[in-house]
């Protein structure tokens, strides 16, 4: 990391999400509602999995992992705007140094994980004599530890490309948060590599990972039109309603801002609240309102 930019740049300042001042109390009761409810969802959904022998195969796995994503995601983003609700809206260099990385890691990690999610449904459904073969557990080992080492891989390249910049303009972030489009704003040096790589590794690989699914899931609906019985339809059908949903919360506004990198709307910054803060909350909620197996196990853990 560039020294002389940690030095003369203690901090950012952080504009947050726009509303008026009138609104501060009622936003930061808002937000601690949305983040307290992350986090007893995604624990619950988590536990409810590992307490139920009957869930213990890979697409609980996957959805084990996906709740681990977002409680770690809702982290990174919500506590420190909760915070700058209340208060002045700063974060330290290497506090957004910090904030880019793990977002861009957790938040692209899940973007896999959700490609992977579809393929494990477009076998389940599509080649079901061949799912032990094609989905063992040491695949899913494999898939999941992918998903997060590309994460991590895809992170640490966008994280080193922008905080090597130099910057001398103002240190006021348009956002609510440390992304790599409001803060290559502030820089004061050519940033086209900077945005060709937010085109090629960001945008490209959300939009391939989009179309992958939405190649999985036309498969999918193919298979089951194919299905003679009403109840198997049905079955198949609420096992991927609740994955297509999810993905359509948290792909499209991705793509929309990603493949925008020279945008200066505002707007922006109300698009991110899809998938940070939306998508991690109603992700426990749909799979497990969608899912049969998960609602019985839930009533028994709870019970």
């Amino acid at each position: 990391m560039d020294g002389k930019n940690s030095s003369l740049l203690a901090e950012f300042i952080l504009k947050g999400l726009p509303c008026v001042d009138e609104l501060r109390i009622p936003l930061f009761l808002l937000l601690t509602v949305i983040y307290i409810s992350t986090l007893i969802g995604n624990v619950l959904l988590i536990s409810t999995v590992k307490r139920t022998p009957s869930l213990h195969h890979p697409m609980y796995f996957f959805l084990t992992n996906l709740s681990f994503l977002d409680i770690c995601l809702s982290s990174v983003t919500l506590p420190k705007l909760l915070e700058n609700t209340l208060s002045r809206k700063t974060i330290p260099f290497s506090g957004c140094v910090s904030q880019l990385y793990f977002f861009h890691f957790l938040a692209s990690s899940e973007c896999f994980l959700y490609t992977v999610m579809a393929y494990d449904c477009y076998v389940a459904i599509c080649q079901p004599l061949h799912y032990n073969r094609l989905v063992s557990w040491r695949v899913c080992m494999c898939l999941a530890f992918g998903s997060w080492l590309a994460g991590s891989l895809h992170s640490i390249t966008h994280t080193v490309l922008t905080f090597h910049l130099p910057f001398c303009h103002s240190n006021e972030i348009d956002h609510f948060f440390c992304d790599i489009i409001p803060v290559l704003k502030l820089v004061c040096a050519d940033t086209s590599i900077n945005k060709t790589m937010i085109l090629v590794n960001i945008a490209a690989i959300s939009l391939s990972c989009f179309l992958l699914i939405m190649t999985s899931y036309i498969n999918i609906i193919i298979a089951i039109i194919k299905i003679k019985t009403v109840d198997g339809r049905k079955k198949a059908f609420s096992t991927c309603v609740s994955h297509v949903t999810v993905v359509a919360l948290f792909y499209i506004p991705c793509v929309f801002t990603y493949m925008r990198p020279n945008s200066r709307s505002t707007f922006d910054g109300a698009v991110a609240v899809f998938y940070t803060l939306i998508t991690p909350l109603l992700n426990p909620i749909i799979y497990s309102l969608r899912n049969k197996e998960v609602k019985e196990a839930l009533n028994k853990f709870l019970c």
